[in-house]
């Protein structure tokens, strides 16, 4: 019985061990964008932060393990306690530290994202749960300008939203921007490859050359490089579909790729391989 009782135990400390282990050298480190607003870098989704007189209003808060690391970094800027904390979506890369800021920070998103978190396997914990969400368009007025919440619908997931901070020049697009990487569209999530186009499409008509963007992963961004992004998604769409329509299967077009003009888009989470069956999947 001894011994039955050590083989289930420690499959679950090793497995906890690991789960520390894989953060166990991730930095926070803060850099500057414009106006009140700063980036922080980490494991997981890109945070931003605005820091004035009202407070803090943070965007995203990664893991829950890097809490305490995040939460020494927001004090180096005013305090580890945000008065605001915005979700973009709902995957635990950005609302995973939620729990660790419930308590202390109001948290915002749209409505599907609570509804998603609730729906987790394990649902998000209390605390850690969305308190004012909205349908389209919301609004926070801190630290001397107006932060605009933004919907954008069925492009990433069906919850996402992008800020805007009208002051500073700068804009947050969550997981509708994946710096000269190809994006993970979550078709399980209410996500569309079409979607996604056609939101950061929208987005282009409201960014102009002297805005500051922070995609949701990759280094801090300007228009040029949002454009080159749906460049790439636009060409390789097309690409897809005409292998779908000579007759080619999602095995032959994987087989036969994109070519090299894309090959540095490759990354840990989305390769090429898992970008074009995202494609066939969506075109199909």
């Amino acid at each position: 019985m001894r011994l039955l009782l050590l083989l289930m135990i420690l499959p679950l400390a090793f497995g906890a061990q690991a789960a520390q282990d894989r953060f166990a050298n991730v930095e926070i480190t803060t850099v500057k964008v414009a106006g009140n607003v700063s980036l922080l870098y980490g494991s997981g989704g890109n945070i931003g932060v605005s820091a004035g007189p009202d407070g803090i209003l943070m965007i995203d808060d990664q893991f829950l393990p890097l809490s305490d690391r995040i939460k020494a970094a927001l004090a180096e800027l005013g305090t580890d306690s945000p008065t605001w904390l915005l979700n973009t979506h709902y995957h635990g890369d950005h609302t995973g530290g939620n729990p660790a800021f419930g308590d202390s920070s109001i948290i915002v998103a749209h409505d599907n994202v609570r509804l998603r978190l609730l729906a987790g396997q394990p649902p998000m914990a209390a605390e850690g749960l969305p308190v004012v969400t909205y349908s389209d368009r919301a609004s926070i007025h801190f630290n001397g300008e107006e932060v605009r919440l933004i919907h954008l619908p069925t492009g990433h997931t069906d919850g996402d939203s992008v800020v805007l901070f009208t002051e500073s020049g700068v804009i947050h697009l969550g997981d509708h921007f994946f710096r000269d990487r190809f994006p993970y569209v979550d078709l399980n999530g209410g996500g569309t490859v079409d979607g996604y186009i056609r939101n950061v499409e929208m987005m282009l008509t409201m960014i102009d050359d002297d805005m500051h963007i922070i995609p949701g992963h990759g280094e801090l961004a300007r228009r040029d490089d949002l454009v080159r992004f749906l460049d790439m998604m636009k060409a390789t769409r097309a690409k897809v579909q005409q292998m779908l329509d000579a007759g080619n299967s999602a095995e032959d077009i994987v087989a036969r790729g994109l070519g090299d003009q894309w090959s540095s888009w490759n990354w840990a989470f989305i390769n090429e391989e898992r970008w074009i069956r995202t494609l066939v999947s969506d075109l199909q």
